[in-house]
């Protein structure tokens, strides 16, 4: 906020918010009917924020991002920030008092936003139920594709039916790999998972396998089910749930044994191919009889396997298109001994994979893209990556999904999911294809906002918007109608737009260093260019990339976030075009290298507000000193009306979150007014922030 509104605003804030809910009524469906808010000639973001809604609003959706925006979540994209903070943002931005309320439709129709660093796609989402049209960039080809499909509506009759087709296919040709027998009757059923233990050796050669745990499963009647470490049986509390028939010759050990029983250290083995590192010591079931099964793995079982590995040479997948190059997080693959992406894959998991991607290709072009995707978003449920929790009583059977931290994890006991199992269970085909494709349609069709009346949040629904549009190729289209999108691949330095043609720039640039976006991306890419080979461009230079997989240090952020902010100043109109992102990072380099960036571009700080970005329960940041929130950032290019005084503050105290993002902010709008030079920038960043 501006200094000279800066006094008394957060109470006559709270005022105007209760007045406004006051004076609120819910139509039959829900829906709210417009309130009355006084008119204001200048961009409603310049002077002021709806920081008490955007606020409670953010602390509620970040507790499960993908449940409030289901329609954006059908890809994994990291790093993605709160749908009801950018439709806060979009808001400020309407000129029309009458839909400038965060529960009335629309408000940006004749206007085109412009988001250059799209990612997850959440800008364009919020701006085209707005009734905008936009324009997104990226330079990774997954936001592409997400965007593309997610704004792409196809009839749900459609979806279903080909769905339908597509899943009975894959179980005809592989429903044999995929079956257990139970302990109790002999009936053989759908296996539901295999867990997996980890063959490690000593340093004196002798060898042992580990597991996170020997329980594998804690009953709602305070039963337990363990794998006994000495004879392999599989236990209901101490008495026999299935007997081991087949079992290595192996000491089985959890993983807070770190020492071999001769007393040297285990260390890991990488001769081995991964999935070969590891083996199988209990699969899991579901009995029409007795329920809820863990065997131990039999001849049948293990016959199963073997077939599956004997068939993983005739798989013609492309080694060089599956080859890992080492980037800050892959490198921890390759430091394994891993250099294809195909080794995280157990030989069941690749013939999945290779018949999906066959019965794609019989599949309508808008269908099978959506399903591309939906079978890309399968490949981190199932991998051997994937580890267990489903060991504790309040997550029976729940998997740990590759990617549930910003990392690469190993597990010690890993978990090979079935995905054709018939039931929504954790990471399957049903799961996603409901959850992911059918509830996100169902939402696009019927925005859903939650409002807050008595201090708890209830489900609204938002009369006449839609989360979809229509896709156009050139920049004409976009300049009649609504609700329509532009998506261009490459690195926005150099975007394919005339001068001064978006009215505004609203994205989520990536937070310095936090994110390895595109070194993570790399797993997926390497499927989704076997299912969509023409669909975009998959071979491009990461030297355009604000964090460049193959480069460290400010230098990269600094001249690709330079060249960005120029182009969106080239594109932006005069006077009322405003570029807007939200931004954290505790590092001072990171913040000299936005300011630096921003201010060759030509731009001025208007305002900055702080509201809440993130769950403290998130696993990524669980444990951790993390930042929560963000500062939302509002620039104008420079010399195109008012530019406020901005206070610089001597110390920017690290001790608090919120505090810490608005002194940073502030400090942000003061050098952009100074010319300073880059070396002096960096030098008052490092010595503002301790």
């Amino acid at each position: 906020m501006r200094p000279d509104l800066a006094e008394n605003w957060g109470d006559a804030h709270k005022k105007m918010m209760h007045d406004v809910v006051a004076s609120e009524t819910l139509d039959e469906d829900f829906g709210v009917l417009e309130a009355d808010l006084p008119f204001i000639d200048d961009l409603p973001i310049d002077d002021r924020f709806d920081i008490v809604l955007a606020e409670y609003l953010a602390k509620v959706e970040s507790y499960n991002k993908h449940l409030y925006r289901p329609n954006t979540y059908l890809h994994k994209w990291w790093a993605r920030r709160c749908g009801t903070t950018f439709r806060a943002i979009l808001k400020h931005l309407v000129c029309n008092p009458a839909k400038q309320n965060y529960y009335t439709a629309g408000g940006l129709e004749g206007q085109i936003i412009l988001d250059p660093m799209m990612g997850g796609g959440t800008t364009l989402h919020e701006a085209i139920r707005l009734g905008a049209n936009v324009v997104g960039a990226d330079i990774d080809p997954i936001p592409i594709l997400q965007v593309r499909s997610t704004l792409t509506e196809v009839p749900l009759k459609d979806l279903i039916h080909q769905f339908n087709h597509f899943y009975e296919s894959l179980c005809s040709k592989l429903g044999y790999f995929y079956r257990v027998a139970c302990p109790v009757c002999g009936e053989d059923h759908e296996l539901r998972f295999v867990l997996y233990g980890l063959r490690l050796k000593c340093l004196n050669g002798h060898e042992s396998i580990v597991v996170d745990s020997y329980i594998l499963r804690q009953n709602s009647d305070g039963s337990e089910i363990h794998v006994c470490p000495e004879t392999y049986n599989i236990l209901q509390d101490r008495e026999i749930h299935s007997s081991a028939s087949i079992h290595p010759s192996l000491p089985l050990l959890e993983k807070k044994n770190k020492r071999c029983f001769c007393g040297e250290k285990f260390e890991n083995s990488i001769s081995d191919p991964y999935y070969k590192r590891y083996v199988p010591i209990a699969i899991a079931g579901e009995c029409s009889e007795h329920g809820v099964f863990f065997n131990s793995p039999g001849k049948a079982d293990i016959d199963r396997i073997s077939s599956a590995d004997a068939k993983r040479g005739t798989l013609k997948f492309d080694p060089d298109h599956f080859k890992i190059h080492p980037g800050p997080k892959s490198s921890d693959l390759v430091k394994r001994g891993i250099l294809s992406y195909l080794d995280l894959y157990s030989s069941r998991q690749l013939l999945f994979f290779n018949s999906a991607i066959n019965e794609l290709q019989k599949l309508d072009d808008s269908i099978r893209l959506k399903f591309s995707l939906l079978l890309s978003t399968s490949t981190e449920f199932n991998s051997m990556l994937c580890g267990y929790k489903g060991a504790g009583k309040n997550r029976p059977g729940a998997i740990r999904h590759t990617f549930a931290h910003h990392a690469y994890s190993f597990p010690y006991t890993a978990l090979e999911n079935n995905p054709l199992y018939s039931r929504k269970s954790s990471g399957t085909l049903q799961n996603l294809f409901h959850n992911r494709l059918i509830r996100g349609y169902r939402w696009a069709m019927k925005p859903l906002e939650r409002k807050v009346l008595d201090g708890k949040p209830f489900k609204v629904h938002i009369h006449g918007e839609r989360d979809s549009g229509t896709e156009y190729f050139s920049m004409d289209d976009l300049k009649e109608g609504t609700r329509r999108f532009l998506l261009l691949q490459g690195s926005s330095g150099k975007l394919p737009l005339p001068d001064g043609c978006i009215d505004h720039v609203v994205t989520d640039p990536p937070y310095f260093d936090s994110v390895q976006y595109s070194d993570l991306a790399a797993y997926f890419r390497v499927w989704l260019r076997q299912m969509l080979p023409d669909e975009v461009l998959w071979d491009y230079s990461t030297a355009d990339s604000a964090v460049d997989p193959h480069s460290n240090g400010s230098d990269q952020y600094e001249m690709v976030l330079s060249r960005i902010f120029s182009e969106c100043h080239r594109v932006l109109k005069e006077e009322k075009g405003r570029m807007i992102f939200t931004f954290h990072h505790w590092n001072p380099k990171g913040w000299a290298a936005l300011t630096i960036a921003l201010k060759r571009a030509g731009f001025v700080l208007m305002n900055r507000y702080v509201i809440h970005s993130e769950n403290l329960t998130s696993v990524h940041i669980s444990n951790q000193k993390a930042l929560v929130h963000d500062v939302v950032l509002v620039f104008a290019k420079k010399g195109s009306g008012f530019c406020p005084d901005w206070e610089k503050a001597d110390r920017i105290s690290k001790e608090e979150s919120f505090a810490f993002c608005e002194q940073c902010g502030t400090l942000l709008g003061c050098l952009l007014n100074e010319n300073d030079e880059d070396q002096k920038i960096h030098r008052i960043w490092s010595e503002s922030i301790l």
